[in-house]
């Protein structure tokens, strides 16, 4: 949801200036930015041991081998003493994972490859909507900036409900689906009904971003974490930052990609640009459906032993 955020203070901060000092949208913003990183090296704490704390504990050797038998022949030799079998897994592990090896994660391509359209459709809207909204509503260019925010707002919202639902059910890939497949609907409903009240408009754009919004939310922050702590690692916790930087690199993709193409297709009809928003909104629920088969699966496991019990 930090990111919405940053979004609707930036959209805020343009409007302002937009009708009279236009420069001031990128100087006022840089000024913020300059500010913040400074902030950032001075204060901010890159680990927890710096402050007396304890790292986090991810799937480590130790918890994977608790759950293998307690008479194992492998991890023993000739005389019973435990071999250096795990001490050499602990050493390698101490090495950062290849680009190769982050791509080999279970999950990785395909919430990377989702997370490409969903940023297509998120930033076609961050950066078009004004223009849309001044044009077919025809609001004043302040106006229509302002209110191409309630986009953002509702993807705080969506942002927010698809970490709580995921967190309860467990389903990272589900609760993405679910949004994504709501989202082609609504984003059809948008472009027909959307403008005819203010009331409507502003109702469609709350719902359209959480669903929009929400998926990329959620594969950003806690499916990149999940992903780089996988349990396939074996306690090698000098993942994460490859594995969340080939996501979020893949989602940039659709970032560059969206805008570029609602901006050739946008002189056809905005109809043609909302069909492709459609379409690439579908094209990321299809990619999780093998990921969303295997959660589906998982949860049914235990009530088809329990059936076949009685």
């Amino acid at each position: 949801s930090h990111t919405s955020v940053g979004n609707i203070l930036g959209s805020l901060i343009a409007g302002v200036f937009v009708s009279s000092a236009w420069g001031m949208s990128f100087i006022v913003p840089g000024l913020i930015i300059a500010s913040t990183g400074i902030l950032c090296f001075f204060f901010l704490v890159e680990k927890p041991e710096d402050v007396n704390c304890t790292p986090p504990q991810y799937h480590s050797v130790q918890e994977i081998n608790e759950t293998e038998p307690l008479l194992s022949n492998g991890n023993h030799g000739i005389n019973g003493a435990i071999s250096t079998e795990t001490a050499e897994i602990v050493e390698d592990h101490s090495k950062a994972i290849s680009f190769c090896g982050a791509l080999r994660i279970p999950g990785v391509v395909e919430f990377s490859l989702c997370l490409m359209f969903a940023k297509l459709v998120s930033y076609t809207f961050l950066y078009w909507l004004p223009l849309y909204i001044s044009n077919v509503a025809h609001f004043k260019a302040k106006e229509a900036g302002d209110m191409s925010t309630l986009f953002d707002v509702g993807g705080i919202v969506g942002g927010i409900m698809a970490g709580l639902v995921s967190d309860f059910t467990g389903g990272r890939a589900s609760t993405c689906s679910v949004m994504l497949i709501a989202a082609a609907p609504m984003l059809f409903l948008y472009n027909y009904i959307g403008q005819r009240s203010l009331g409507i408009t502003i109702g469609m754009l709350l719902l359209c971003g959480a669903l929009v919004n929400g998926p990329y939310a959620l594969i950003t922050t806690a499916v990149s974490a999940d992903l780089g702590t996988h349990e396939s690692l074996r306690g090698n916790s000098r993942a994460l930052s490859t594995v969340t930087a080939i996501i979020d690199g893949t989602g940039s993709i659709g970032a560059a990609l969206g805008p570029l193409l609602a901006g050739l297709i946008s002189p056809t009809g905005w109809n043609n640009v909302f069909y492709m928003l459609i379409a690439a909104d579908v094209l990321a629920c299809l990619l999780l459906s093998r990921l969303v088969y295997k959660e589906v699966k998982g949860w049914c496991a235990p009530h088809l032993r329990g059936f076949k019990e009685v």
